[in-house]
């Protein structure tokens, strides 16, 4: 099975087990959120670690094993993505399972499990991403939207759109249910790796809000922000965003080219 195959192949399970543990009815919804976190993470760890042994490994469930940094391949997952709305039986969550090869985001897989009954996007299977309508749309937290993201959408005009797991963000982008992804209000690297391997893999812009690349199997797995758009918007997205930290007080670096 090749890497892209089994990280397709493993998110797809955990999305089912999660379904199964959530159908159980044995747990309330704040329980659930645990036991499917639980129960997603042992398999996923547990199979990676038999059929990539030589591997390093990084779980959002699982303490950090450091050895992880000699390593030059690690696989970074997060066994489920908006552990919230997948209590609540929401559709926006997701399970993500990537590859980062001397830290770059090298294949992914994000299974959206309640999507239209079940949909895995990957790296190595890229479809067309539809047109940007006339009006942008921007995909934001359902409980906490950035500053920054609610500004640079009202230069631009943009819809913003309430939406849970950062995977199924970045997917919406690809599915044409948004178009752009900004985000400043912290996250770690299991929750965007798998998604900006399948988003570059689409040919969408990928990178931290000033430009930076994004790199991951680092020391410090904190990497509190992201933009993945279409390439022709990112210029001028990474403009407003360093204008609006001018005007804060310089927050936010100018932005590096993409």
């Amino acid at each position: 099975m090749t890497d892209a195959d089994l990280a397709a192949h493993l998110a797809q399970v955990a999305g089912r087990i999660l379904q199964e543990v959530r159908g159980s009815g044995l747990f309330s919804a704040r329980a659930l959120g645990k036991a499917g976190d639980q129960t997603a993470n042992q398999f996923l760890c547990d199979a990676l670690r038999e059929v990539r042994p030589d591997d390093g490994l990084l779980s959002e469930e699982e303490k950090d094993n450091e050895a992880r940094l000699a390593k030059s391949r690690v696989w970074i997952v997060d066994p489920v993505d908006g552990t919230r709305e997948y209590g609540e039986a929401r559709a926006d969550w997701a399970v993500h399972v990537g590859l980062a090869i001397d830290g770059q985001p090298a294949i992914g897989a994000v299974a959206l499990p309640d999507h239209y009954g079940g949909t895995v996007l990957r790296s190595d299977q890229p479809r067309a991403v539809p047109p940007a309508p006339e009006t942008l749309r921007m995909v934001v937290s359902r409980t906490r939207p950035a500053k920054e993201a609610v500004a640079v959408a009202e230069k631009l005009g943009a819809e913003l759109v309430p939406m849970g797991s950062a995977g199924a963000k970045a997917m919406a982008v690809i599915l044409g249910q948004a178009d752009i992804y900004l985000h400043s209000g912290g996250q770690y690297e299991w929750d965007s790796m798998a998604p900006v391997a399948v988003a570059a893999a689409h040919g969408l812009h990928c990178s931290r809000i000033d430009g930076a690349p994004l790199l991951y199997n680092q020391r410090d797995v904190y990497l509190p922000d992201l933009l993945i758009c279409r390439k022709d918007m990112a210029g001028r997205i990474l403009e407003l965003v360093a204008e609006g930290g001018k005007e804060a007080g310089g927050r936010i670096p100018a932005p590096r080219t993409p």
